[in-house]
This record gives C-alpha cells, sequence and structure tokens, in this order.
C-alpha cells in the first residue's frame, strides 16, 4: 500500500486537533473531509457564531467541513459515507458512535493525550499534572465501544519537569500528538492497513516476564499501580483544599493553570469574602503553624498555609480583577494579613 491509497476523514475540534491536522495536510496525506463540531455562539448576546480551530485552518486549506448537531443523524452518516474514507483520524473530538466508528475499511483511530490505558477521560492533561506524575505521553488506538479503551498501536512518551503547568505540557503533547499520528499512518501503510495492535488489558496485566514484546518496549511495561482517570472538570473541580500536603496543592494549581484555574474562597477580617483564582506557587521550607489557609506576608512575599508546610503564592487573580503577580496584589491589599482562604 501507499499513502495515497488512504482517504482520510480527520475530526477534531480545538487547537491542540489542528497540529495533526497540519501535519496530515503538509505531509502529503488524502484528507477527504473534516468533521468538526458546530459553531458556537459568542458575545454579550450570542448573536456572532464562532468556528472551531479545526473548521478555521480546514477552510483555509479548502477541505470539505461537516458539522453535525448529533453523530446518528441519517443525514449526516450518508454524508459522510458518501467521501468513501477507509480510515478516520480523531484528536480531541466527541464520543462516536459505532456506526461512525466501524465505517471506514481500516477503522477509526484515536490520539489520546496520556498514556493508555492510565487518563482515560476527557481531561488527562490536566490531571497528569494534577496528580504530579512525571511523565505522560500520547497514544494511538483503534475506537471501539468504550471510551478510550480500543486496541494501542503506539505510543510515545513525554517528560512533565516539576515547575510545569498545563499550558506547557499542552503544548508539549500537541505536537508530539501530530508525530505519533504520521508515525501510525506510516504502520498502516506499511500493513496494508491492519497494523499490529495490543489490548489494553495486555498492558495491565505485563509484567516484565510475561509482557508481549510490543508491550515490553513501551513506557507503561512496568505498569502496577491503579489505573487513574480523567474525567471533565467542571468549576467545582477547581476548588483548592488547603487541607491537603503543600506538594499536592503545588501540583493542583499547576495541573489547572492558566485555565480553568484553580481557586479559593478568601475571607477577609470584616467577615467578606471573594474569590481568588491561585496561578502560580512555590514549594517552600516555612513551617505550618496549624492554620489552614492562612495568608501571611514576609519580606514581600505572600505566603498561605498547607497541611504540612506554606505555599508562597505567585500569580493570582481576584474576582472581577487582571491576572498579577503577588507583589501588584500587595501593593493594592495592604491589610492582607490575616485572611483565610477557605473551602466551601
Amino acid at each position: 500500500m501507499k499513502k495515497s491509497d488512504l482517504r482520510i476523514v480527520f475530526m477534531g475540534t480545538p487547537e491542540f486537533a489542528v497540529e495533526t491536522l497540519k501535519a496530515l495536510v503538509e505531509n502529503g496525506y488524502n484528507v477527504v473531509a473534516v468533521v468538526t463540531q458546530p459553531d458556537k455562539p459568542v458575545g454579550r448576546h450570542g448573536s456572532v457564531l464562532q468556528p472551531s480551530a479545526v473548521k478555521q485552518y480546514a477552510t483555509e486549506k479548502g477541505l470539505p467541513v461537516l458539522q453535525p448537531e448529533k453523530m446518528k443523524d441519517p443525514e449526516f452518516v450518508e454524508q459522510l459515507r458518501s467521501y468513501h474514507a477507509n480510515l478516520q483520524v480523531v484528536v480531541a473530538f466527541r464520543m462516536l458512535p459505532e456506526v461512525v466508528w466501524a465505517m471506514p475499511e481500516y477503522g477509526t483511530f484515536n490520539v489520546h493525550a496520556a498514556l493508555l490505558p492510565q487518563y482515560r477521560g476527557a481531561a488527562p492533561i490536566n490531571w497528569a499534572v494534577i496528580n504530579g506524575e512525571t511523565v505522560t505521553g500520547v497514544t494511538t488506538f483503534f475506537l471501539d465501544h468504550d471510551i478510550d479503551t480500543g486496541r494501542i498501536i503506539m505510543q510515545m512518551p513525554f517528560a512533565i519537569p516539576d515547575e510545569a503547568d498545563v499550558e506547557y505540557v499542552y503544548d508539549g503533547l500537541m505536537h508530539l500528538g501530530a508525530e505519533i499520528c504520521l508515525k501510525t499512518l506510516d504502520k498502516i501503510v506499511a500493513a496494508n492497513g491492519h497494523p499490529e495492535s495490543i489490548e489494553q488489558n495486555d498492558f495491565i496485566t505485563a509484567t516484565s516476564g510475561d509482557a508481549p514484546t510490543a508491550v515490553a518496549n513501551s513506557p507503561l511495561s512496568t505498569l502496577h499501580s491503579p489505573l487513574k482517570t480523567a474525567p471533565k472538570i467542571f468549576k467545582e473541580t477547581c476548588e483548592i483544599d488547603w487541607k491537603q500536603t503543600a506538594k499536592r496543592v503545588y501540583d493542583f494549581v499547576r495541573g489547572l493553570s492558566p485555565y480553568p484555574g484553580a481557586w479559593t474562597t478568601l475571607e477577609g477580617t470584616d467577615g467578606k469574602a471573594t474569590v481568588l483564582k491561585i496561578f502560580k506557587t512555590t514549594k517552600t521550607n516555612e513551617p505550618a503553624t496549624g492554620c489552614v489557609g492562612r495568608l501571611s506576608i514576609k519580606d514581600r512575599h505572600l505566603y498561605i498555609e498547607c497541611s504540612d508546610s506554606q505555599l508562597r503564592i505567585d500569580e493570582l487573580q481576584l474576582a472581577g480583577k487582571k491576572r498579577m503577580d503577588a507583589q501588584a496584589f500587595l501593593n493594592g491589599m495592604k491589610d492582607i494579613e490575616g485572611y483565610v482562604a477557605r473551602k466551601k
């Protein structure tokens, strides 16, 4: 098989997916159509429709764009079938019904921003950082009936520095996702449409002595810990629990920075409360005094107490204000000493 034999439908929506679509186009793959979310209403009254990042790129390149409201819509299914794709590539898109993912001759594969079977779900990048992982990665796998459980084709690891936030990891995995997609397509072409793939259960049960070769050489060949999931993140998910260790809070903050942002309720000495978002902290050797969530100032730096030690707050945002560094915050909040951040 030659790569020109592949007729590819690409499915994706956000900026993260654009890098992979761009790689397909620039490397001469035949992308016959692009499927993305419907345009999103924006503005004060929702009167302006904003196309997805994927649609904007596809339109620039003259690629046909499909935007179904419902993936099972018979009209959409027939329209999709009319492109006679023999392979579908999915990056950061919604769940697909079987009538869609099973349509192409060579199946549908997804580029997932984690080392499956770890971090199945909608927010794998955030949760890997929140949980203090030092390594994550990308996985390509064939879609099947359940979310993120299909047979794994390839994996590539990505190191997470201790100081990295989600923005850094997102950017790294976005580019690595494009790379692994191209490598996966190379495997598909070389195998005449049917590359070797491994059941995810083999990764879960594998040991160094009994793992299949493809599993033993993977970043997860020594996986023995319980599986961690990556559920969708909501506003309430982002509230900080100061009763945790400073390391846990530190990871939680960077796992949600810059978006959607970790937050807490700040109570003043007058009893009034306001929401404070925190984007960057630094671990310290300052000991805890037993007043969890209490703010203090030392040498013109802002500190907050966790269960075992104090964190220095470096970047934050008061409700209704712009993001700022701690020095600017202290200039406008001279009576902040003694305020307490609490979890509702």
